[in-house]
């Protein structure tokens, strides 16, 4: 690291201590773009990198709601409203025990980028809570989600900040959130996304992240002179993104050999089915976060506490949560012949991963190939503004072509002769945009 910007990092760690994932997030960028920020005097003059780690507004409030038992319970809400240069904030709210301010600036700061990479007028947030919705009942996650959103509406709209959902919020939970902003409101307007079908959401939205990332796969083997029909393929996780990666991937004739929770990993050596993915629906709906029912029914193999990166694969695609795949997953599956890992949830991949798989075969950074998601609730912001609905295929279409101008923006700023750094492309096509905007409106 060179000496100045270990400076500028230790800067920022003093004032944000123990936010560990966000030190690594801004590092990553600060490493990749240093010299680009360096020879613009205009970014400099402005200080832009010191005003993109800096969030425009963190909110945090408590949400106090009531149990099935009559009894009081209390969890922290955040919304963390990064950077609004190029539209409204966008992105999701998570709900999972394991939520902190810190984790919520990480994703934050990295969605302010990736929505830049999508070509779409949205800038970048994050929000959620330290409430899990596994085990509690219809009722206990509506009274939590209008609770929340009676604080959250305040500081929420179509034109200033639109959540979607993420890890522990999803269709259902969408549904309370839209309900109690429409009645305290009294509008109905686009506010979130991921809505379901009846009331404004876009089709091909739960589908969308895992689906892009299968898109991306495709222009990456593309510059290889290389196609995904044949190659064998390990997922993690067994949630939406795994599930839309799977039958994307089925699809275009590759073969999904794995997927994981908590509980270990699947390996199903013939290939997963139709049917395979069907059942990924009702284990998630099963609220056990466990996947080895999976084993029993289509006749896998189950590894308790496994990691599906020891299996012999051709791509590897990281679905579940943040650092799940470490420098030794790392090491086995290249040794195992693993020509690409795509990062397919968000920041999948630790830092030591990432390097190492960088100097040995291509890699995809979240911020670029789990932009899918993202780019089709942009997609839903478009149809609500217009009171208007794409058909499937339409939006199939739109999102092929996003993830396409995402792979053509990282070959343009990565690509070195035959190579293309992907990681140093997806950051310096997403901070120009984005810095150019913050420039052009002043010391805002």
């Amino acid at each position: 690291m060179k000496p100045e910007i270990k400076e500028f990092m230790d800067v920022l760690k003093a004032k944000t201590v123990g936010e560990t994932e966000f030190h690594q997030a801004v590092e990553e960028v600060v490493e990749t773009v240093w010299d680009t920020y360096q020879a613009n005097s205009k970014y400099k003059a402005n200080k832009i990198l010191e005003k993109m780690v800096e969030p425009e507004r963190v909110i945090m409030f408590r949400v106090p709601w009531i149990d099935d038992k009559g009894e009081m319970q209390i969890n922290r809400g955040y919304r963390v409203q990064f950077n609004s240069a190029i539209g409204p904030y966008k992105g999701g709210l998570r709900f999972h025990p394991t939520v902190t301010l810190g984790t919520l600036k990480f994703l934050g700061f990295e969605q302010t980028f990736k929505n830049s990479l999508t070509t779409l007028p949205m800038g970048g947030g994050k929000g959620g809570s330290d409430f899990n919705p596994k085990g509690k009942s219809d009722n206990e996650v509506m009274s939590f989600c209008q609770s929340f959103m009676t604080e959250l509406c305040k500081y929420i709209g179509a034109d200033t900040d639109v959540p979607a959902g993420d890890i522990g919020v999803g269709g259902r939970e969408i549904g309370y959130l839209f309900g109690q902003y429409k009645r305290i409101r009294n509008e109905f307007v686009g506010v979130l996304t991921g809505k379901s079908r009846e009331f404004g959401g876009s089709l091909v939205r739960p589908e969308a992240t895992g689906y892009g990332a299968v898109y991306f796969a495709q222009h990456m083997l593309a510059e290889k002179g290389e196609e995904i029909k044949g190659k064998i393929v390990a997922l993690s996780g067994f949630g939406n993104v795994a599930w839309g990666a799977a039958q994307k991937l089925i699809q275009l004739g590759a073969k999904v050999v794995s997927i994981s929770g908590p509980d270990g990993c699947i390996y199903d050596e013939k290939g997963m089915t139709p049917e395979g993915v069907d059942y990924m629906l009702e284990l998630r709906a099963s609220n056990n976060d466990i996947v080895a029912p999976y084993a029993e029914k289509f006749d896998a193999k189950f590894i308790a506490k496994g990691k599906p990166w020891a299996v012999k694969c051709d791509l590897a695609f990281p679905c579940a949560i943040q650092n799940e795949l470490n420098e030794d997953d790392a090491k086995i599956l290249v040794a195992n012949g693993c020509q690409m890992v795509i990062e397919t949830s968000n920041m999948g991949c630790t830092a030591e991963a990432v390097r190492f798989l960088s100097s040995k075969i291509s890699f995809a950074p979240g911020k670029a190939a789990n932009a899918g998601g993202v780019a089709v609730s942009g997609l839903e912001m478009s149809q609500n503004s217009m009171r208007y609905s794409w058909t499937g295929e339409e939006v199939d279409q739109k999102l092929s072509q996003i993830m396409k101008d995402i792979h053509d923006t990282c070959a343009k700023f990565g690509r070195d002769g035959a190579k293309i750094d992907y990681v140093k492309g997806a950051n310096i096509g997403g901070f120009i945009k984005v810095a150019e905007a913050m420039c052009a409106q002043g010391h805002v």
